[in-house]
């Protein structure tokens, strides 16, 4: 009795101390999100559960309410991975997903991440970026992550922030509450990556708040999570290698890749590959890459089928030293950089790397020495963290993996065959922690498999059926991985491609104009011409050069849009290093605008005394310069 009143009194203090208030929307300039039929607001919690007079934090959510209209109690909430990463951002994603139909998608930035308040050092991943950017040891940029992290740190403890409040079972105690707030008697959990052992972790605590729950890419155990780390990279890349050594075609244009990637990282180590870059994205306008860096641009793509696929171009770049190629693949290093590294430290420094023996790890990286010492990248949090916990006094909570095995909730668990990072292993030995599971394995896939056509119509039977037995097969009809070959290298597609999805009218309008009065003259000229409306030889011969250079300006610039639009369509890693070679025409024709433009503009010169009309051939003459300079600009040539 006295055990079930202080449950009583303890929920009854927890409530007391919540509340959820609606709010507009976090993108106020996006129309369609307006028009859909959205609730935002923010969950206010205890900074510490275990202290109800603690300082109040506000957790950001967005409910997607189902598309049938229907007052229904049945919703899908969504645990993002990283730790760190932002659960609003996947918005895009949700909104028009199946399983909206039915179900309410509950999404949230967990505590101290994204649009939650307060947000814990959000500019921690751009000063990582700029680290590794510099031309220095992975041991000088271990120092300088772990003194970036430790301002960090600083930081929130001037602004009495409890960073041993952020954690997994914080995060439990957030969803059970949010569950409460906004009136679901039960509802469906649908983790990611790291979100998988939040997941776990709200199962455990608060399983009677549990319909089913969906697990994809799982960690299965915490304290493995980082000393095999290196494993399990190498063991995807295995798999990459060994399908292109038996793809004839693949095998032919990238000869001994794992060979030829051993010998890039022993290459960088020596000769590190310096690029250009654009200072939005690093303020020195370079970029350096180490072996290190390298070493994480591999294990980054083999998350993506569609960047697995160009792992093979990827190795061969970095072995050509293909800087302006390589200078378009900053971006990525970018995005991997975009969480809120203040609650990856926070959660990881309090839950994972202590329980990772540093030892372990480096003994299993020791097995593959062609990688000197596994990756920096995530070896360096070993470092951090011993710093980060100084003085912390913290009392780590483990999650007890027995409990688990008690729950009644049908569980389904996805991994993908080539993920890195949550290999499919995890998967199965997941499923082994839970009574009632089904294990579904994604051949041909990455990280996350259920964010794709085939996942989320995976997905969608499991959640509206989760006691009915989920097809084991569903991805076997998913096509295998089609390394990219034959591709010709030209960063100015890139450049062009990032021109027009930016759409910056004020950059483009002068192009715009230019070809607007292009394709004027060239129809004024035909007809001109047609007619005999010019009688001296110099009017003829400089109207037929610059028609014909304008046919080809125009021509090549929207073929190339095409292309870029069918090559997207495809895959779009490829147009980070340029085009595939069917589509060499397109660089044809831009070379013969060049030398016609060359010549129009030498004979306007020589015989610009005997052209009638002379300022508007040259206005003619002037747009294709202003065309050729934007080629120039891009780096077509």
């Amino acid at each position: 009795m006295l055990i079930i009143i202080g449950i009583m009194l303890f929920n009854m203090l927890s409530g007391q101390n919540t509340s959820f208030e609606k709010t507009t929307s976090f993108y106020p300039n996006s129309k369609t999100l307006k028009n859909d039929n959205i609730i935002w607001g923010y969950l206010t919690v205890p900074e510490d559960w275990n202290n109800p007079k603690s300082n109040k934090i506000k957790i950001a959510v967005s409910v997607l309410k189902n598309t049938s209209n229907r007052d229904s109690n049945n919703a899908v909430v969504f645990i993002q991975g990283g730790p760190g990463a932002k659960g609003v951002d996947n918005m895009g994603f949700w909104r028009k997903h199946d399983l909206r139909q039915n179900n309410d998608i509950v999404l949230f930035d967990i505590r101290g991440t994204g649009f939650s308040k307060p947000r814990l050092c959000p500019d921690l991943g751009k000063t990582f970026l700029d680290i590794l950017a510099k031309n220095q040891s992975a041991e000088e940029d271990e120092k300088q992550k772990a003194i970036a992290a430790l301002s960090c740190k600083k930081d929130l403890q001037d602004r009495e922030v409890d960073i041993n409040a952020y954690h997994s079972f914080s995060v439990a105690k957030d969803l059970h509450a949010l569950k409460q707030q906004l009136g679901y008697r039960i509802w469906n959990v649908y983790g990611v990556s790291y979100g998988t052992y939040m997941a776990q972790v709200y199962a455990s605590e608060y399983p009677n708040d549990i319909k089913a729950m969906l697990l994809d890419s799982s960690i299965n155990d915490i304290t493995s999570y980082y000393t095999k780390n290196t494993t399990n990279y190498i063991n995807s890349l295995l798999k990459v290698f060994k399908k292109c050594s038996n793809d004839e075609e693949c095998n032919e244009e990238y000869p001994n890749l794992e060979s030829v990637y051993y010998k890039v990282i022993e290459s960088l180590e020596k000769t590190p590959i310096t690029v250009s870059v654009d200072k939005k994205i690093v303020d020195s306008g370079t970029f350096t890459y180490n072996s290190e860096d390298f070493k994480i641009a591999i294990q980054q793509a083999l998350y993506h089928k569609k960047l697995i696929e160009i792992v093979p171009l990827l190795i061969y770049q970095f072995q050509n030293r293909n800087e302006k190629a390589l200078g378009n693949l900053v971006a990525a290093f970018s995005s991997l950089l975009s969480m809120d590294y203040g609650v990856y430290y926070c959660v990881s420094c309090t839950e994972t790397l202590p329980v990772n023996n540093r030892i372990e790890y480096n003994e299993d990286a020791k097995s593959y020495k062609g990688l000197n010492g596994g990756v920096s990248f995530y070896k360096s949090d070993f470092k951090v963290c011993e710093k980060w916990n100084l003085n912390n006094g913290n009392s780590l909570q483990k999650l007890d993996y027995s409990s688990l095995s008690s729950v009644s909730f049908p569980v389904l668990i996805l991994a993908g065959e080539y993920d890195p990072i949550t290999p499919m292993e995890n998967g199965e030995k997941t499923a082994n922690n839970f009574y009632n599971s089904y294990y579904v394995p994604a051949p041909s896939l990455g990280h996350v498999p259920s964010f794709t056509k085939e996942g989320a119509l995976v997905a969608k039977t499991f959640i509206n059926k989760p006691y009915q037995q989920p097809n084991s097969e569903a991805f076997a009809n998913n096509s295998e991985v089609s390394f990219v070959k034959d591709v010709f290298i030209n960063s100015g597609v890139s450049n062009i491609g990032n021109s027009l999805s930016e759409f910056n009218l004020i950059f483009l309008s002068p192009l715009f104009i230019a070809l607007l009065l292009m394709t004027i003259f060239v129809v004024t000229y035909i007809i001109k011409l047609l007619r005999k409306k010019y009688k001296s030889t110099p009017d003829k011969i400089i109207r037929i050069s610059s028609l014909l250079t304008s046919i080809f300006g125009i021509t090549g610039l929207i073929f190339i849009v095409l292309a870029l639009i069918k090559v997207a369509g495809q895959n779009y890693f490829i147009l980070a290093f340029g085009l595939p070679n069917d589509f060499n025409y397109i660089f044809t024709l831009f070379m013969i605008f060049t030398v016609l433009l060359t010549i129009t503009l030498l004979y306007f010169i020589i015989q610009i005394r005997r052209i009638k009309d002379r300022s508007i051939v040259f206005s003619l003459i002037f747009s294709n310069v202003l065309l050729m300079t934007y080629l120039f600009y891009w780096g077509v040539f």
